[in-house]
């Protein structure tokens, strides 16, 4: 298996495992990866996803570019949407998704941490999407969602020069949420998972699902949909909890109903 799904009570740790391969992603284990999230996206039990790869050198190196040396139009669409499947998923799933970017996130592997909804890197993190200089273009909504991380004009630069950058450039930009030493990255990724656990996975769910819509279609449109389900929350047991804790001045204790 190149896909290892970790538990930790209610946080899932999904590692990709080709360290000798930088953790780059070839159809096998890109497959695996999108059903392990297809899985994990319907589990009540996973409340958070945490997503990295194996060793210190790498997070998701890129995709195998040997193997789309050789595809043709049609095969190169399927691969396209592949990535693709495995994006939306980190992007859509109802549990928060966190990027723990331990090394080179370049092409499809920054990509996938593009769609994931916190970013976390190593000071060692390399980010970039390079594939201009391959005579092709982001397949899997870098054009798309490193305009929405960072602004259209940074996005438009790494994706018209191909360049890479690193842990520092990126957190300037916003393309990740904070950077940390290598042998505290993984740490500070699962305090920050933890922390999202213990909250209602219902209110997480719909605040993910409100913020996802701000950067698209109508705005007048998005706060409706914002107001209707802020108050379609308050039938919830978990938001009874987390109103009464507040004022009993204790913890919730959140159930996910």
């Amino acid at each position: 298996m190149s896909i290892l799904v970790e538990r930790d009570d209610a946080v899932a740790l999904v590692t990709v495992d080709r360290p000798d391969a930088m953790n780059a992603l070839d159809v096998a284990t890109l497959t695996e990866l999108r059903d392990q999230l297809g899985k994990l996206a319907t589990d009540a039990g996973t409340r958070v996803v945490v997503l990295t790869g194996a060793g210190d050198r790498a997070f998701i190196a890129g995709a195998d570019i040997k193997y789309m040396g050789a595809l043709d139009v049609t095969q190169a669409k399927a691969w396209g949407a592949l990535g693709h499947e495995a994006a939306r998923l980190l992007e859509t799933m109802p549990q928060p998704t966190i990027a723990a970017i331990n090394g080179f996130a370049l092409g499809g592997g920054c990509e996938l941490a593009l769609a994931c909804d916190l970013r976390f890197a190593s000071t060692k993190a390399k980010l970039g999407q390079p594939e201009i200089k391959l005579g092709i273009i982001p397949g899997w909504g870098g054009t798309q969602r490193l305009a929405r991380a960072t602004t259209i004009g940074f996005a438009k630069e790494l994706i018209l020069t191909g360049r890479t950058i690193d842990a520092a450039e990126a957190h300037r930009h916003g393309l990740v949420n904070a950077v940390y030493e290598p042998q505290e990255l993984m740490a500070k990724s699962l305090e920050t998972a933890r922390t999202l656990a213990k909250l209602s996975p219902i209110a997480l769910a719909a605040a993910k699902a409100a913020a996802n819509r701000a950067l698209q279609g109508d705005h007048a449109d998005n706060l409706a949909s914002e107001a209707y389900h802020f108050g379609e929350l308050f039938a919830s047991e978990d938001a009874k909890e987390g109103l009464s804790a507040f004022v009993e001045k204790r913890d919730a204790r959140f159930t996910g109903r």
